[in-house]
């Protein structure tokens, strides 16, 4: 699997074309921030190469995580980002769910979501379990 390293100073668009590029080739990336402005330029890379491998019918989800490194002998808290293809099984599967009396399709592949606080006019999704 190949390991990315993002920077605050990454450039969103040649970083996603990394991402389309890896996860076309191997299935997955594996994205490696430290930092907040690091980890907004991986998400930002993460949307647009989400919509360059779209063409190829490919989708693509990430799974954030922390790990421990070090740098420059000081451990520091950075973020791991696993980007991977979605199977057809999972991907965009359609829901249907009713909001305040309106129909609201949705596209809904990883979570089931109620509605709560309806008796008192305040609906909220609220995420119950995975789906597998």
């Amino acid at each position: 699997m190949a390991h990315l390293k993002v920077s605050s100073r990454s450039n969103p668009n040649a970083v996603a074309g990394a991402f389309a590029g890896v996860v076309r080739r191997h299935g997955r990336v594996e994205v490696q921030v430290v930092g907040a402005g690091a980890l907004n330029q991986a998400v930002k890379a993460v949307a647009i190469a989400r919509s360059m491998l779209a063409a190829q019918s490919i989708d693509i989800v990430c799974v954030p995580s922390f790990a421990e490194i070090e740098i420059d002998g000081k451990p520091r808290t950075a973020m791991q980002i696993l980007v991977e293809q979605r199977t057809v099984e999972t991907s965009m599967a359609p829901a249907t769910s009713v909001v305040e009396g309106a129909r609201v399709e949705e596209l809904c592949s990883e979570a089931t979501v109620d509605v709560v606080g309806a008796e008192t006019g305040a609906a909220a999704p609220l995420v119950t379990k995975p789906v597998r």
